[in-house]
């Protein structure tokens, strides 16, 4: 018979082995909780089930667990989080990034390992390849947004990737927006072109180089820009300049129905990026020439030249593109013919400050509205008396006077100078030991949790 004895011993030893088991059970699952967590971050993927989001323990920049996307077939992927902003507020995010094997899917694109703002076109440079970790940052402005989702992402918002990217130690931090009105101009003057572009199904090489002529009436606009953005804006705005000429080839065009071959930010990215770095530019101009009635392959550019409205890492860019006509002369000051040769350069700039207005919730007509207002172009001055009231909210209506605010021409892009007087942010601050750690996932499931509860009571309502 058995004692009592020994049924106590079992009973302890059973008692001690599922406690052991459970104590296995628990670490089991809270590692791959651990793997799976994302401090309250979104996953989102344009292809879905096709990436791998994880918690990574071995590759790490600091003692916190590393967010790692894996893509080994080409999408789009990312995590954010929604933070509140504070209006007109610029704003700085940073993360330590690694790299490795990223390829874009694109032969030329400005996608791969990056910060963004989801839903936006608005991001950080970024990284492909296979490179060790290095610091990304991200300056934005919240416009009139109360809110914005920050992503760390992998693809791009016209691109997939592979490849896989490890994010970690994020921060962010708000700055003050500056009122300066006198904006810097870099104007790259690209003088050789040699692209190969599809033609009715025929693949064609486009060889071209500007003239000594060419280049000289770009410097010279540039000099007349400067003067006519003060005296057009009535002293609102300012503006220094650099021209820059840079001798490589752009050897990549964009294309799109609408405005046909371009040079978008992704042509001339690795060009012109060592000359950003070094001086804070507000807005970009791009020279190049596609076209020359010489050469019947050439691409046909004709009347309004430019191409503006674009941008890149947050900063206005816009296209000049010279006439296939030598003897053009709409670059060329003529008191018989055209006394108002900027008019390119102040008409595409312009359509930046328009897309500043509109992120900003300002009201303002269109651009290209100038014929409902009964403005017409003069022959030797174009458009420049609507411009003039365009600039200073002087186009009479039968309502009042109407044109861009004045406010947008402290409007500039954000800088590092923004950040001289900055403060500190916690959105992304991860949970410091085992105690925040589970109030995290109790709080998290009390959260998902009252989301069933409220789509039930929708449902049965």
């Amino acid at each position: 018979m058995e004692t009592k004895e020994n049924k106590n011993t079992k009973s302890r030893v059973l008692y001690f082995a599922i406690v052991i088991i459970l104590i296995f059970v628990a670490i089991s699952l809270y590692q791959r909780f651990e793997e799976k967590n994302f401090n309250d971050f979104v996953r989102s993927e344009y292809q879905l089930y096709t990436s791998e989001f994880k918690r990574d323990k071995e590759v790490k920049y600091s003692k916190q667990d590393s967010y790692r996307i894996k893509s080994p077939t080409e999408n789009d992927a990312m995590f954010y989080k929604e933070i509140t902003v504070i209006p007109n507020t610029p704003y700085k995010v940073t993360c330590m990034v690694k790299t490795e094997n990223i390829k874009t899917g694109k032969e030329v694109s400005i996608g791969g390992a990056h910060i963004c703002i989801a839903d936006t076109v608005e991001k950080s440079k970024s990284i492909t390849g296979t490179n060790d970790w290095q610091k990304l940052e991200f300056i934005f402005n919240s416009k009139n947004r109360t809110s914005v989702k920050i992503g760390f992402r992998l693809g791009g918002y016209d691109d997939n990737c592979t490849g896989t990217a490890w994010f970690s130690d994020f921060t962010i931090e708000a700055g003050y927006q500056s009122q300066d009105t006198t904006w810097n101009f870099a104007c790259f003057i690209f003088t050789n072109t040699d692209v190969i572009i599809d033609k009715n199904g025929v693949q064609n090489e486009i060889k071209l180089t500007m003239s000594s002529t060419d280049v000289a009436d770009m410097r010279q606009n540039m000099s007349r820009f400067q003067t006519s953005c003060e005296e057009l804006s009535k002293g609102k705005m300012k503006v220094d300049y650099d021209v820059i000429t840079i001798q490589e080839p752009i050897t990549s065009l964009s294309y799109d129905n609408e405005n046909g071959y371009f040079a978008g930010p992704e042509n001339v990215e690795k060009l012109i990026a060592p000359y950003l770095e070094e001086k804070n530019y507000d807005h970009i101009f791009i020279c190049l020439r596609l076209g020359d009635n010489a050469h019947q392959k050439d691409i046909p550019v004709y009347d309004w030249i430019g191409l503006g409205g674009m941008d890149y890492l947050g900063i206005g860019f816009s296209n000049i593109r010279l006439p296939n006509e030598e003897k053009n002369y709409t670059y060329k000051y003529d008191a018989r013919v055209n006394t108002f040769p900027e008019e390119v350069f102040i008409h595409e700039f312009l359509h930046s400050l328009e897309r500043i207005a509109k992120e900003n919730g300002l009201e303002r007509p269109e651009l290209h509205d100038y014929a409902k207002f009964s403005y017409k172009e003069d022959r030797l001055e174009g458009l420049k008396e609507w411009y003039r009231d365009y600039m200073n909210a002087n186009i009479k209506t039968t309502s009042g006077y109407v044109g861009l605010d004045s406010r947008v021409y402290s409007m500039k892009p954000n800088h590092e100078d923004d950040f001289t007087y900055s403060y500190q942010i916690n959105e992304f601050k991860e949970p410091a030991n085992i105690i925040e750690k589970i109030r995290q996932v109790i709080s998290k499931a009390f959260e998902n949790a009252s989301v069933i509860i409220e789509k039930k009571e929708e449902n049965t309502m």
